[in-house]
């Protein structure tokens, strides 16, 4: 028997499109893209920090210089995820998506061509332009499209992304800026995010659930609403603490083995390998436990376990090069598995109409944190005549108050979408 025709073709319409139109949505071939263009931007903001010592050698700078061109990124990003969050969700998700990452690749190449310190850091402004709003969208497509009930594990999927890059693309980024120079890793970044690019093209779905049944407002009245939100506030909180207590750390890591425990420049690859390799596995890990047993749950006793790391990295003397290994090793892993149900947490903690613009106001926070951190940091370890660092320890002590901090806010935070 024929049906009879749908009176009503808008509801139709409508009712074909829901959030997330699963129809044209293939959540495996979503989060495979996604990661790779995660890897890229993630290698290129991790690159900087192993590269430290070859920096501040070949340019003559010092410490709180090498923190200013980590710091570079960052704060451009802050800046421009606060201007985007006015207009982000307006698009396409897929559209943002390629715009955005079509910036991030120029400005890796810009990068890569620059001749001296000035023109690096004006380069690392424009690349962070680009990279800290896409990092946004990312999670915030992760958001729209995949349940909350696995948005743990994709987002853990997601965030390996880092890992891989640490045991891929820093090693190798290191071996080409020791046989070459530092200018090599930009070079081959800023060519695989073009490849990425085009695939990119092919392989993102559309996406537009997220303007199904959005009402066009005033981009300053939804900037409003979301600063207004308690939940929200707690998100960002969330996002301060956890990356202040994180980059008081991890750009003097590199300089720190160099110059007091006695790695080579070399042989700093390893730590990114060897921490690399153990996250790839830990952050999934992470992502399905904290939607098996409770986000909130996995976190904070991730947070915990992390204060050990945190106190030992800072605190190393000379030891035998797999003593600092197993020390770095462990940090890496407890980075990592704190950040990914706290990612989570975050992006369920918006609704979807306001996700992107959330997401890219909460990029702004993350980076202005990690800037404001980078360069805190510079400022605390002095350098010594003979090249020593000193003080690092004290960067320890204070990330680990922190993040005893995170884990009384996250306890204040609701997922609601």
């Amino acid at each position: 028997m024929k049906l009879p025709d749908n009176p009503h073709p808008e509801v139709a319409a409508l009712e074909s499109e829901d959030l997330v139109p699963k129809t044209v949505i293939r959540e495996g071939l979503l989060i495979f893209t996604l990661a790779a263009i995660q890897f890229t931007h993630m290698m290129d903001f991790v690159i900087m920090m192993p590269l430290g010592p070859q920096l501040m050698r070949v340019f003559n700078i010092s410490p709180s210089e090498f923190g200013l061109l980590v710091s570079a990124y960052t704060f451009s990003a802050a800046v421009a995820g606060f201007l985007s969050a006015l207009f982000i969700d307006r698009f396409d998700r897929k559209h943002a998506m390629l715009g955005l990452y079509l910036g991030f690749t120029l400005g890796t190449l810009a990068c890569a061509l620059a001749p001296g310190y000035t023109l690096l850091l004006v380069a690392r402004v424009v690349a962070g332009a680009f990279g800290g709003v896409l990092g946004a969208l990312i999670l915030a497509v992760i958001g729209d499209a995949i349940p909350e009930h696995r948005r743990g594990a994709a987002t853990g999927k997601v965030m390996a992304a880092f890992s891989v890059a640490s045991i891929a693309g820093v090693p190798v980024g290191l071996y080409l800026a020791s046989v070459s120079s530092w200018h090599a890793p930009f070079y081959l970044l800023a060519g695989l995010s073009f490849i990425v690019l085009i695939a990119s093209f092919k392989l993102l779905p559309t996406m537009r659930g997220h303007l199904t049944n959005a009402v066009k407002q005033n981009p300053f009245l939804v900037l409003k609403e979301i600063l207004q939100k308690r939940n929200l506030q707690w998100a960002m909180t969330l996002m301060v603490t956890l990356t202040m207590s994180g980059f008081l750390v991890v750009p003097f890591i590199s300089p720190y083995m160099v110059a007091n425990v006695g790695f080579t420049e070399t042989e700093l690859s390893y730590i990114y390998l060897f921490g690399g390799i153990a996250t790839v596995f830990t952050s999934q890990w992470a992502g399905r436990l904290a939607d098996k047993h409770g986000k909130h749950k996995v976190f904070t006793i991730s947070a915990i376990l992390s204060l050990i790391p945190i106190l030992l990295i800072t605190n190393l003397p000379p030891v035998p090069h797999y003593m600092a290994l197993i020390v770095s090793t462990i940090f890496f892993i407890f980075f990592g598995a704190r950040f990914v149900p706290a990612m989570a947490l975050i992006t369920s903690s918006v609704e979807p109409k306001l996700r992107g613009s959330f997401m890219s106001i909460n990029s702004s926070v993350q980076q202005l944190s990690a800037g404001i951190a980078a360069f805190v940091s510079g400022l605390i370890v002095q350098e010594t005549a003979d090249g020593k660092l000193l003080h690092f320890n004290w960067d320890g002590i204070l990330a680990c108050v922190i993040t005893l901090l995170t884990i009384w806010v996250v306890r204040h935070l609701k997922a609601v979408g």
